[in-house]
């Protein structure tokens, strides 16, 4: 089994802009609400910064077009997993090479 990126990085970030205003625009009703009421507590520095990120974050699962079959999976029990000790395989050959 190998990893691949289920989408590409640059529509990823095309889809919802790292920014105030993308992720705002994205947002829809109370979630856009609570996003800025963050924001506006937020002080600038890392607070602020914690926030555009999570924010984000969560944004870009809500925006994911494959956002409903990943679910349904999980819920399913269906959905891939891997495990540390695979993940820290992979790793070691990707160094060694």
């Amino acid at each position: 089994m190998s990893a691949q990126l289920v989408h590409d990085e640059m529509t990823d970030h095309q889809r919802v802009p790292r920014t105030i205003g993308g992720i705002s625009h994205a947002l829809r009703g109370s979630r856009r609400a609570q996003f800025f009421a963050e924001l506006l507590e937020a002080e600038q520095g890392p607070e602020l910064d914690g926030v555009l990120n999570a924010w984000w974050g969560r944004t870009m699962l809500d925006t994911d077009p494959d956002r409903d079959r990943v679910r349904t999976a999980a819920e399913a029990g269906r959905l891939p997993t891997t495990s540390m000790d695979e993940i820290l395989r992979r790793r070691q050959e990707r160094a060694a090479q």
